[in-house]
């Protein structure tokens, strides 16, 4: 099992990542896209990410906003692999971020 993180931890893991935020027990980010269309495009390819990770967000679909939260559910909070999940999630969005 993956090992916690602390707050610390998380807020330097997060830097470089502005739309993302979150305590010891999930980080989370919404994104807005320029349509609902695109927005569900969005999801389409970052469930592809997260189905090659093996670690899927919640999603939260809201027009052209899109919120993906993400904690481990079996470790009990924030762990590594959300933190890739979220970086993953931001350069699928921004590529030119890489």
């Amino acid at each position: 099992m993956s090992r916690l993180l602390t707050s610390s931890e998380i807020a330097d893991q997060l830097t470089g990542l502005p739309l993302w935020h979150g305590s010891t027990d999930q980080i989370s980010a919404t994104y807005e896209f320029p349509t609902f269309m695109d927005a569900i495009g969005g999801v389409q390819g970052i469930a592809i990410e997260a189905e090659e990770m093996d670690h899927h967000p919640d999603i939260d679909i809201r027009w052209r906003k899109v919120t993906f939260t993400a904690c481990t559910h079996s470790a009990g909070g924030v762990t590594e692999l959300d933190i890739e999940l979220a970086h993953r999630i931001h350069h699928f969005l921004f590529p030119e971020d890489a």
